[in-house]
């Protein structure tokens, strides 16, 4: 049972961060639009840079990547929240109806972790040159992220079994 309810607080906790994240990026759209104007914009990387060719100056971009941005953290979000739903109400079901409602917490944990690794680190990072920024060098943050969403999902998706189910009651 211990480790059920983990499941389902830890999705929720990644839940309520995503939730959090875009909701902040609403109420607060100027602070991390400047940082999404300025990765794309390129400004802030090695002057002379050779993929500078990369940089994208206009500003109807930056806010659409912004607005894809926290719908995609509110998306999170709400899949994980739902998902961690499911799985508390699934904690006293057989193992396999319990497996059978990681379905949306997967998906959000998955959608966390793409956001992060593959919106941040990949393009941010590495098509973007954001790395090269004093500045604006949100990897570190984003690899937290990352890794945060990939280890629940590990252990979201360990395959439940009844063995041993009742011992922690």
């Amino acid at each position: 049972m211990i480790a059920r309810l983990s499941k389902a607080v830890l999705t929720l906790s990644a839940g309520l961060f995503g939730l959090l994240v875009g909701v902040d990026n609403i109420l607060d759209y100027g602070t991390n639009f400047a940082f999404v104007q300025h990765v794309l914009s390129m400004d802030t990387t090695f002057p002379g840079n050779a993929l500078l060719w990369r940089a994208i100056p206009d500003a109807w971009v930056h806010h659409a990547a912004y607005a894809l941005i926290i719908a995609s953290e509110l998306a999170v979000g709400a899949l994980c929240v739902l998902g961690a739903w499911r799985l508390f109400a699934a904690r006293r079901l057989p193992a396999g109806q319990f497996n059978d409602a990681k379905g949306l917490a997967t998906a959000g944990l998955a959608a966390g972790f793409v956001l992060y690794f593959f919106g941040f680190l990949v393009i941010g990072g590495e098509w973007f040159q954001m790395w090269q920024s004093q500045t604006w060098n949100g990897q570190e943050a984003a690899f937290r992220f990352a890794a945060s969403f990939g280890l629940v999902l590990i252990f979201v998706s360990q395959e439940d079994t009844d063995h041993g189910h009742d011992r922690h009651r």
